[in-house]
């Protein structure tokens, strides 16, 4: 038996109240954790990690064990590697909100690694992945955040498995954090500054009851333990061996100039509805950690996924704030992107409020105040935030907007002139009136919810027949367009122009005010077949296929060269909004818009075809330089169009940059150095961007 060291004096036993969870000591690990209506609570340890029962079962005394709703306990001689779970005594009163099970196994809910799986249940009692008491000691070797500014940012959305997996990748350890290790060659080359994860909180491998589940959650958008990097993409499968991993990862990425920003799901967890199992909050305080409705036997589901988390509740609060700084502090994470953000503006009964909190203290944290904070600004139950989230310019937004709007120019809807101009231009629509900068638009065409840019342009509907949902789940506008084939063709015309009209996108991005975000793959044609919705695809129809970036040649270099184009010239990547406005020393204003006749563009008309002349800002109006003037013109039209080329233009000299219609190499030109702009008109082919460029 161990013999349990319990503090007499109350200030030393307060020192070890905070943080929660297993807490490191020279001598031993104190454990620690709330809740407010159990009656008893034991700490299970365990000897390996497939053991299914405890070798040690210790009791709390809550005489000497318990402060207020904290429950702690100092263990002697046990450190790094101990596995654990918790155990709590309460009543199952559903009615009342309470939902203690006195047998379950509780993963703790500040548990920095899990180790294991779930197993077998042959009498009724889960047993999830064990907790590991982790040393959070790496040598860093000097890392600190690289704190590039929001406004140079170029944002790559990738999910660690995927990237790896396939056997096409080459790498030693195939969907690992090792795996992105090896390819950061490959984001350097590609130009992106930070890589945005997809979930890397732990989150279940297997069915609750140890069986090999139907439907895999290949996303990640379903967490167990916000503090504890996912164990599956680990190399190193030893308790507690990914978390050293994890960091490693980090610290590399870093040294080659890129951040790390992390996708973190505080809207709801895995343990789903009144029917869904009790892993670890439900079974420590059910009616704190979620919002109940006024039958407290169910749960408000304003995330689609059966539960919503309490986010605005103090305890709550306080654990996401625990977990935001730890990533922040012990991983050297860069920042965030919040999932359904929307839910962290709702009150404890699920209203939404102005100035939540919880928003509120995120963007005024000093522990975040060098960190990117992103939020997906909109829920499962209809809040749409897009513009409004937050009242502070440190939080930037995924612009759905702007998705939707520039798929929709290029797919040829009537009336989007002014809609696209708009986006180009930085959405002042959305954000100006509050004050915040373009920069705080994270402007993006797809991300891994819907199509792949490949397949906006191969499909007109979705197919998702393999999710196993009859292809009801997934979304119905989809803004896409086929060009009369839906899915591969041997059409050498619908091939040349679907890879028009992806250049045509990837453009738009790079050339717009604000902060570019693609999806990984996109740069070579990644395609999902027409799944619209592969959260549940665990295999190749997710996985980043890297034959195709050999295929894709002359596409990937297309984006390599827009990518680094935008990141030395300040004309696209303002702190300010295009306003039409004069250039401080100069003749030319810093946006103006023509119609394909040279005359100032009808913004009322539903005619499409724009040509627009960007004027580079003055040296002393951004700290990074004076750039170039840019004049582009957009066709998204089926037919050709001629375009005259305004007096302004035509005053100054001109290289041509990139024309989407012509084959790699002539589409881009690295050095700037294509050819001169020396005619009246000039005729644009169907679905084409041109863009020339005068230093």
């Amino acid at each position: 038996m161990l013999k349990i060291m319990r503090h007499t004096h109350p200030d030393l036993q307060f020192m070890h109240l905070l943080p929660y969870g297993a807490v490191l000591h020279d001598h031993g690990t104190q454990f620690v954790v709330f809740s407010r209506n159990a009656t008893a609570m034991r700490l299970l340890l365990y000897n390996d990690v497939d053991d299914r029962e405890p070798s040690e079962v210790i009791s709390f005394d809550p005489n000497t064990d318990r402060w207020g709703d904290i429950w702690s306990i100092f263990v002697p001689d046990l450190g790094p590697g101990t596995l654990y779970h918790f155990q709590a005594e309460g009543p199952f009163i559903p009615a009342g909100g309470q939902r203690f099970q006195s047998q379950n196994r509780l993963i703790d809910p500040y548990a920095r690694a899990l180790a294991g799986t779930f197993q077998p249940s042959q009498d009724g009692i889960l047993r999830p992945p064990k907790c590991v008491v982790v040393d959070d000691y790496f040598d860093w070797e000097g890392d600190r955040h690289l704190n590039r500014k929001l406004s140079e940012t170029v944002i790559y959305e990738l999910h660690v498995k995927g990237f790896t997996q396939d056997d096409s990748s080459g790498v030693s350890s195939p969907g690992t954090y090792q795996g992105v290790i090896e390819k950061i060659p490959y984001l350097q080359s590609l130009g992106v500054t930070a890589v945005e994860l997809m979930p890397v909180h732990e989150f279940p491998i297997m069915d609750f009851d140890g069986s090999k589940p139907d439907r895999k959650n290949y996303w990640g958008y379903d967490p167990m333990a916000f503090f504890a990097p996912h164990r599956g993409y680990a190399a190193d499968q030893s308790p507690g061996g990914q978390v050293n991993e994890f960091k490693q990862m980090v610290k590399e990425l870093h040294q080659a100039g890129i951040e790390v920003i992390l996708d973190v799901v505080f809207n709801h967890t895995c343990e789903g509805n009144h029917l869904g199992p009790t892993l670890s909050f439900k079974g420590l305080e059910n009616s704190v950690y979620y919002m109940l409705e006024e039958d407290p036997r169910y749960y408000k589901n304003y995330s689609g996924c059966g539960n919503t988390i309490n986010g605005n509740h103090p305890i709550v609060r306080e654990m996401i704030f625990h977990c935001l700084r730890h990533w922040v502090h012990n991983y050297h994470i860069d920042g965030f992107r919040f999932d359904l953000a929307s839910i962290l503006s709702r009150d404890r009964s699920g209203n939404l409020v102005a100035n939540p909190p919880l928003v509120e203290a995120i963007a005024e944290d000093p522990m975040l105040a060098d960190t990117k904070i992103i939020a997906e600004a909109w829920d499962a139950a209809g809040a749409y935030q897009v513009g409004t989230f937050g009242s502070s310019d440190r939080w930037a937004e995924w612009n759905g907007r702007y998705r939707d709007d520039v798929r929709r120019y290029w797919s040829g809807d009537r009336g989007l002139r002014g809609a696209m101009a708009t986006r180009l231009s930085g959405s002042a629509d959305l954000y100006e009136s509050g004050g915040r900068p373009p920069y705080c638009s994270i402007n993006f065409v797809t991300s891994h919810d819907g199509f792949t840019l490949n397949d906006l342009v191969s499909y007109n509907d979705k197919h998702n027949l393999a999710n196993g949902e009859e292809n009801r789940d997934g979304d119905n506008n989809n803004h896409s367009f086929n060009f009369g084939c839906e899915g591969p063709t041997d059409s050498e015309e619908v091939k040349s122009l679907r890879t028009r009209q992806i250049k045509n996108m990837l453009l738009t991005m790079m050339m717009s005010q604000g902060v570019p975000m693609i999806v990984s793959g996109d740069e070579c044609r990644r395609t999902q077949d027409g799944n619209n919705n592969a959260y549940c695809q665990d295999n190749e129809t997710s996985w980043f296929d890297w034959k195709l970036v050999e295929e894709n040649e002359g596409l990937l270099r297309f984006a390599r060269g827009l990518i680094h184009f935008r990141r030395g010239q300040p004309s696209v990547r303002r702190h300010w909004f295009l306003s039409g406005q004069k250039i401080v020393d100069r003749l030319i204003a810093d946006v103006t818009w023509f119609d394909c006749t040279a005359s100032t563009v009808d913004w009322h008309s539903t005619d499409l075809p724009m040509s627009c002349l960007l004027g580079a800002p003055h040296a002393s109006e951004d700290p990074t330089g004076a750039g170039s003037d840019i004049f582009m013109l957009l066709n998204p039209e089926m037919e050709e169009v001629e375009f005259t080329i305004p007096h302004v233009v035509k005053r100054r000299a001109w290289n041509r940059f990139v024309d989407t219609s012509a084959e790699s190499p002539k589409d881009f030109y690295q050095l700037l150095d294509g050819p001169s702009l020396d005619s009246s008109q000039l005729i644009l082919p169907p679905k084409t961007t041109v863009v020339y460029v005068s230093e």
